[in-house]
């Protein structure tokens, strides 16, 4: 591992918890049964199995036996997607948003090639939906609405039980994307209008590949993997055992730690904002001020590159990630910001910091420290001008070269 990282990149993955992995390592070397088996030696594997279950539902308020193992989220979208679709054939809309993830967005894009309709919802300059607009949008031929529950680049939270309440009334059924959610904001599905919920293990301190679909009990299901009948029928292949008993131990921290580590990122990641934004001028946070998750933070730096911020972040060992998919020399903003409305000048220039309950006030500090610099930086670089094009040009060049040999 980098020596003295600083890693403020939590909505892209998570450290393993050292519990997490004390868990799983017996499932590695010594307890190595397959838990379908019927002798002693595989049954042991499968009562830990189980408990992995009820250790997820227990988070998500669920049955155990309305949790499906799954290889992460994007198996968990993409399988509850297609089981909506499959068990409505005659209905051919879909509901989404247009900042979703790209496992949800490019499966829709595909499912408009096979003769599904799909509406994609926008979202106001605090990236936050109208009802309004779902509601004209829901048909008696709506099949599914697909809404995440958090956006992972800017933490803003959807109204997402107001959502339900109107998809019910339409007959559709509800899968929510909770992958930035869980373990963030506190689940109950006993009581909750969501039909399907996808999870992923490794943001919430499990190791990745591994994941969990929750399916509402009576809800239709048709699997997207067709194995061996392991899970019931619902998902074929042999398990995944060790990240399997990963992922209920890391549910089982998470629920424990999930009050006091909200309390403890919220204050961080506001002193963070508070004080770029104080001594920084030219900035600011992009997304609803307090429908937000607790740890993340998405901020916009006039007149820079967000990708030039990262590069000098980089050499003082932290970590962080950009608002823009700049990546391969495309100057193509993030999709989320572009829906948001934002300026261009926001747009290049944000960063998301993303916190865990193993960030600390001291890295906190460290970052306050380099940023104000940092940026000062890179606009002495630029002109300070509004003619987006030219200025892009030149700051794009102006910055490579810059980076190109370390000055």
């Amino acid at each position: 591992m980098q020596k003295n990282c600083i890693y403020l990149d939590n909505n892209a993955t998570t450290k393993v918890d050292p519990e997490v992995v004390e868990a799983m390592l017996p499932y590695l070397t010594e307890y190595y049964g397959n838990p379908s088996s019927m002798h002693t030696f595989g049954g042991q594997v499968g009562k830990a199995f189980n408990q992995a279950r009820e250790q997820v539902a227990a988070l998500l308020g669920a049955d155990e036996s309305e949790i499906i193992f799954t290889s992460g989220g994007t198996e968990g979208d993409n399988a509850a997607i297609r089981a909506a679709l499959l068990a409505q054939p005659e209905k051919r809309h879909i509901i989404t948003t247009q900042v979703e993830h790209p496992a949800v967005l490019n499966l829709c894009k595909q499912l408009s090639t096979q003769g599904y309709s799909v509406t994609y919802l926008s979202v106001n300059r605090q990236g936050q939906l109208d009802l309004d607009e779902l509601e004209a949008s829901l048909t008696g031929n709506t099949a599914l609405v697909t809404i995440m529950y958090a956006n992972n680049e800017t933490g803003v939270v959807f109204p997402i039980e107001q959502i339900g309440l109107r998809v019910k009334e339409h007959g559709a059924l509800f899968h929510v994307d909770a992958v930035q959610a869980v373990g963030k904001i506190p689940m109950n599905m006993k009581t909750s209008t969501i039909d399907m919920l996808t999870m992923s293990g490794h943001k919430i301190h499990a190791p990745k590949g591994v994941g969990a679909l929750y399916v509402r009990r009576g809800v239709r299901f048709r699997p997207m993997i067709i194995g061996g009948g392991q899970q019931r029928g619902r998902r074929g292949g042999t398990e995944n055992v060790p990240g399997i008993i990963a992922l209920g131990k890391a549910a089982e921290l998470e629920l424990l730690h999930l009050s006091e580590a909200t309390i403890r990122e919220k204050r961080m990641r506001d002193r963070l904002e508070q004080t770029l934004i104080t001594t920084i001028p030219e900035c600011e946070v992009n997304g609803d001020p307090t429908q937000r998750l607790p740890n993340t933070s998405n901020i916009g730096f006039k007149y820079i590159e967000g990708e030039a911020i990262l590069l000098l972040l980089n050499k003082h060992n932290i970590c962080a990630s950009s608002g823009s998919a700049c990546s391969s020399g495309s100057l193509e903003p993030s999709h989320v910001l572009r829906a948001m409305g934002l300026p261009y000048t926001i747009l290049h220039g944000s960063i998301r910091f993303s916190l865990s309950r193993y960030t600390t006030d001291t890295e906190i500090d460290a970052v306050l420290a380099v940023m104000p610099g940092i940026v000062e930086r890179l606009r002495a670089l630029s002109p300070f001008t509004t003619d987006e094009t030219p200025w892009l040009k030149q700051q794009q060049g102006m910055i490579s070269e810059e980076l190109k040999v370390g000055s």
